[in-house]
């Protein structure tokens, strides 16, 4: 199983970025998505998740508003679109993928993505 993130860089603040999350090897259907943030000095934090049925999204308060998640089961593939970019979004964001309905704890994922840097400039 892989989960191959990309889509990250270097933006201004106010900016936006899509984040893509690849899966393989896995029947991508049939789990739930979710995207993490590491910032530098921190630990990982939830950031917004998808069910396998597409019907319920969620997010940390901070990103509200802002971020969308997404999935495209045709392309085995989840997004993360992140508009108004905040300095303080500056993190590695990670993709990962679940079986459980839990979706706020790491420990209830069970693949994980590399990770893919993002950089908001103020």
């Amino acid at each position: 199983v892989q989960l191959q993130a990309s889509g990250g860089g270097l933006v201004q603040a106010g900016g936006s970025l899509r984040l893509s999350c690849a899966a393989s090897g896995l029947t991508f259907s049939n789990y739930l998505m979710g995207w993490f943030r590491q910032a530098p000095g921190k630990e990982r934090e939830f950031v917004a998740a998808i069910t396998w049925n597409d019907i319920n999204t969620y997010y940390t308060r901070s990103v509200k508003g802002r971020f969308t998640v997404s999935r495209d089961d045709a392309k085995n593939t989840a997004y993360l679109q992140m508009n108004s970019l905040e300095p303080e979004d500056t993190a590695v964001y990670f993709c990962a993928a679940s079986e459980t309905k839990n979706y706020f704890r790491q420990s209830h994922y069970k693949y994980w993505g590399q990770g893919t840097q993002v950089t908001v400039s103020s």
